[in-house]
């Protein structure tokens, strides 16, 4: 019992809990800024994904076929057919070899291209 007695007398308060967040520390506030962060951009991912209808990406079952164009006039067509994606640059230069023909391109008062297949 006296050890009892001499600990409770000592007159040494330790703060309880890590001093490395005690209310004195400015950057404790921040410490969570990283989590705060990393769900807003996961957030905003998602949003863009719904927004721009881009779900369909992550479908296995589904296909789709995306055409990009640059500032520069440089076209890129980018196909997802079940989990493979691929990504084609088309040029402006002159091709020579031999092919089949596969259909009619044609493009729209509006601007707007119309791909006619062959039957």
């Amino acid at each position: 019992m006296k050890y009892y007695k001499k600990r409770r007398h000592s007159g040494v308060h330790k703060p309880l809990g890590n001093p490395a967040f005690s209310d004195d520390d400015p950057l404790s506030g921040v410490a969570n800024l990283f989590d705060v962060g990393l769900v807003f951009i996961v957030g905003l991912i998602v949003t863009l994904f719904s927004a721009y209808s881009m779900q369909d990406l992550f479908d296995e079952k589904k296909n789709m076929t995306i055409m990009k164009q640059s500032d520069s006039g440089e076209m890129e067509i980018i196909t997802k057919k079940g989990n493979k994606i691929k990504a084609v640059k088309m040029s402006k230069s002159k091709m020579t070899g031999q092919g089949t023909r596969l259909g009619v391109a044609y493009q729209l008062q509006d601007g707007s291209m119309v791909y006619v297949p062959e039957k």
